[in-house]
């Protein structure tokens, strides 16, 4: 079996995903530019779409889950008055409606509607599977069919008028949340109907968007130093920042990356859950979780597992 192309490159890229590309597109481009042998984004973005798209290399792949439980925030903006079949702009239009007057009053009452715990039906035009195919496949082949509602979370709602019939929200909400859908029930809710014009993520997890690289200003360094990008990358740790962490020392830290629980120093106490592990020696070793109350197991290792002895 032959060796995989590409260098062993580990750590987090941000890039500043432009319209008009996939998130694979994009990964696509970053990954040649590095060179990478293995790579992962951590949440679709529609080519629609622009801002933060968290890009995982080497190791730090085997941390994207927890980057996709993140909590997102986003900037849209709502064209009110005009429905269209995907949603947003890129779609056909299907019907147009006047905006009524709406004054802050019943802006807010509305958008309070849609804070917290809520359901949301997920667009046609999505990545979800319906008997073993996307549900944009189907709707690309003109194809509605019944989409069971999911509970998702929004954290926080705002929205302020930008023109007669657009509406700027800002959105902070929990994995799994549709933009789309949540733009066409406001759309709904103000009587007039409408549809995602631009789109914009400016944060997910720890991450905000004032660490984003854009595609020309990584193609720029990258034409002058074909490993210049590698001092864009963020350590793995960098998207696990909300976890506590724990230091070991270095017996211990074998014994923990032969994937044995060990236990903390006298005076510490293990945090409850998942916490970040390191070594007094090596940095980070990887997540562990609670063993008893003194002691740390393995739950994802980051690091090669030391041979016995």
């Amino acid at each position: 079996m032959g060796r995989r192309k590409g260098r062993a490159v580990d750590g987090i890229l941000l890039a500043d995903k432009p319209a008009g590309q996939t998130s694979n597109q994009t990964l696509r481009r970053v990954s040649g530019w590095l060179n990478a042998r293995k790579a992962g984004h951590t949440g679709n973005l529609d080519p629609l779409a622009t801002g933060l798209l968290v890009m995982c290399f080497g190791e730090a792949t085997k941390i994207s889950g927890w980057l996709l439980d993140a909590d997102k925030r986003y900037v849209a903006t709502a064209r009110l008055g005009v429905v269209t079949d995907s949603a947003d702009a890129d779609g056909k239009p299907l019907a147009e409606r006047p905006v009524p007057g709406v004054d802050a009053e019943r802006l807010e009452s509305v958008l309070a509607e849609f804070r917290g715990a809520i359901e949301q039906v997920p667009p046609m035009v999505s990545a979800l599977k319906h008997e073993g195919r996307r549900l944009h496949e189907l709707a690309r082949e003109g194809r509605t069919v019944e989409r069971p509602p999911r509970p998702v979370t929004i954290h926080s709602l705002t929205g302020e008028w930008t023109e007669p019939d657009r509406l700027r929200l800002t959105v902070e909400c929990s994995k799994g949340t549709y933009i789309r859908s949540l733009v066409t029930d406001i759309g709904e809710a103000l009587g007039c109907g409408a549809h995602v014009e631009t789109l914009r993520r400016t944060a997910l997890g720890p991450f905000e968007g004032d660490g984003m690289w854009t595609l020309e200003a990584l193609e720029q360094r990258h034409m002058a130093d074909p490993e210049g990008l590698d001092a864009c990358l963020l350590p793995a740790d960098a998207g696990l920042r909300s976890y506590p962490a724990v230091t070991l020392p270095t017996t211990a830290s074998v014994r923990f990356c032969q994937g044995q629980a060990v236990a903390l120093a006298a005076d510490e106490t293990a945090p409850a859950g998942l916490c970040r592990v390191y070594a007094e020696a090596e940095g980070f070793l990887g997540m562990g979780e609670r063993a008893g109350d003194r002691g740390v197991a393995p739950r994802r290792l980051l690091v090669q597992r030391r041979p016995h002895g």
